[in-house]
């Protein structure tokens, strides 16, 4: 486990910063700017993970133990989510010379993972007849977020495979993580009796008053 003993170190006042094996680069190069993305979508997530644990503090639902013990099993799910995605940033700044025996990768289990948590998840929920808006509870909200963020990680990683190989399974689970927390912000939603925001395509702009 590194020590993070000092913070600042002033070497990237030059706009320069170190990949893991020593190289300095540009601080807005695509590497840089996609491995950053990865750290703003578990920001993200930190916030959802946040409101989930005030879920016992929100307006009484029908059945709080439903909701306390779903907010766990997703809490759970997205603390192995950030790992994940901190195990991605490192692998995004080593370059693949200098990878070690036994680094932390993203595998194609990964994607099978997720893929179990959807269908856990969509087990719980109506069938979608409809495109439905961000919002709902604060967590349900915060993943819609997480889900934007990792779509232009996405975007981010497949510019930069035009030019540098990206690992097919770190591609497929970033895919598969979007539609993740598109099914989670439904799943906590619905549990929270918060309902969903419907696309209305012949909306109107409210009254004059």
């Amino acid at each position: 486990m590194p020590k993070l003993t000092r913070i600042y170190t002033r070497t990237g006042d030059d706009g320069t910063t170190g990949l893991v094996g020593g190289q300095r680069i540009k601080k807005n190069a695509l590497r840089i700017e996609t491995y950053g993305t990865v750290d703003e979508l578990s920001s993200a997530i930190g916030l959802v993970r946040t409101a989930l644990h005030e879920v016992q503090r929100t307006r009484p639902v029908q059945d709080l133990a439903s909701a306390i013990a779903r907010a766990a099993r997703l809490d759970a799910w997205l603390a192995w989510t950030q790992d994940m995605l901190f195990n991605l940033g490192s692998d995004l700044a080593t370059l693949p010379g200098d990878r070690w025996e036994g680094m932390p990768l993203i595998e194609t289990a990964d994607a099978e993972e997720l893929e179990r948590a959807i269908d856990e998840a969509q087990a719980d929920l109506e069938p979608l007849a409809n495109f439905i808006l961000p919002g709902g509870s604060y967590a349900g909200a915060f993943l819609h977020l997480a889900r934007t963020i990792c779509r232009r990680c996405e975007r981010l990683l497949i510019t930069l495979n035009d030019n540098e190989a990206i690992s097919e399974d770190v591609i497929r689970y970033v895919n598969r993580l979007s539609d993740a927390l598109f099914v989670w912000s439904r799943w906590i939603n619905a549990v929270l009796e918060q309902p969903e925001h419907l696309w209305n395509a012949k909306t109107t702009a409210p009254p004059a008053l």
